[in-house]
């Protein structure tokens, strides 16, 4: 065990004390210092300011086919389908989730993922094109 010289009065204050002691201690006063100035932040604060921001997802509807065919999202995240085919589209979801109606070519569709789950989708207009969302 390292020894500090710490010197106290007759009342056993503290009034005096080495380098040693000093570097000891310092530590533990700022911490408390800073507690008692409110400036630590609560538990969980930091973990709010790290949150996961949302991200946007692409799929593309090119040749009857959904690119890419699984996608794996956060809750919270969106996807968009965009079509690039020369005809209508649609995402319809086989568990009734989600349903975009018609994608005109050259048009889009978002969709904002807050369940969680594998949700199988179709094109409602060209059934043989199939994908997966799935949402963690």
């Amino acid at each position: 065990m390292s020894s500090h010289r710490l010197r106290s009065n007759e009342r056993g204050r503290i009034v005096t004390l080495d380098a040693a002691a000093f570097r000891w201690l310092a530590p533990g006063v700022a911490v408390l210092g800073l507690v008692i100035a409110g400036l630590v932040p609560e538990r969980g604060a930091v973990a709010a300011t790290t949150a996961r921001q949302p991200k946007t997802h692409r799929v593309t509807i090119e040749g009857t086919s959904f690119q890419p065919d699984r996608l794996t999202v956060a809750a919270g995240d969106t996807v968009v389908w965009v079509n690039t085919d020369p005809f209508p589209h649609t995402a319809t979801s086989t568990a009734d989730a989600f349903d975009s109606g018609s994608i005109p070519s050259g048009k889009s569709w978002k969709f904002r993922a807050l369940k969680a789950g594998a949700f199988g989708y179709i094109c409602s207009l060209h059934p043989t094109m199939k994908a997966q969302l799935t949402v963690e």
